[in-house]
């Protein structure tokens, strides 16, 4: 029990510090938009505070989700339900990446 509540709590510690950084950029006041992926280089955007505001719910979305889909790290050993945390990681980054890239990026980026 302790090895699966210890694996339960490093989960929601990486899932609470989505949600931290998804509250940092909604209530961001630099001018600076926050960047989506790492070591790229933000497209030039419009409205950078509904930009940042944007990726603040998408990230504390994920970090909800991301939380929730760790609950079945809680049950017995040798489940089969592990399965879900597993591919539920996967599927939600997919998702926040649709997301970022037909949603977020399209609304604010500079048109030419």
């Amino acid at each position: 029990m302790a090895g699966r509540l210890i694996a339960f709590v490093i989960w929601v510690i990486i899932g609470v510090l989505f949600i931290v950084m998804g509250i940092y950029d909604f209530n961001s006041k630099k001018a600076k938009p926050f960047g989506f992926w790492a070591n790229a280089e933000v497209a030039p955007i419009e409205d950078v505070k509904g930009y940042n505001r944007a990726l603040g719910i998408l990230w504390c979305v994920y970090g909800v989700l991301f939380t929730l889909i760790g609950l079945p790290l809680l049950d017995g050993q040798n489940s089969g339900l592990i399965i879900i945390p597993i591919l539920g990681a996967m599927l939600i980054s997919i998702a926040a990446m649709v997301a970022y890239v037909v949603g977020i990026e399209p609304k604010y980026r500079k048109k030419k």
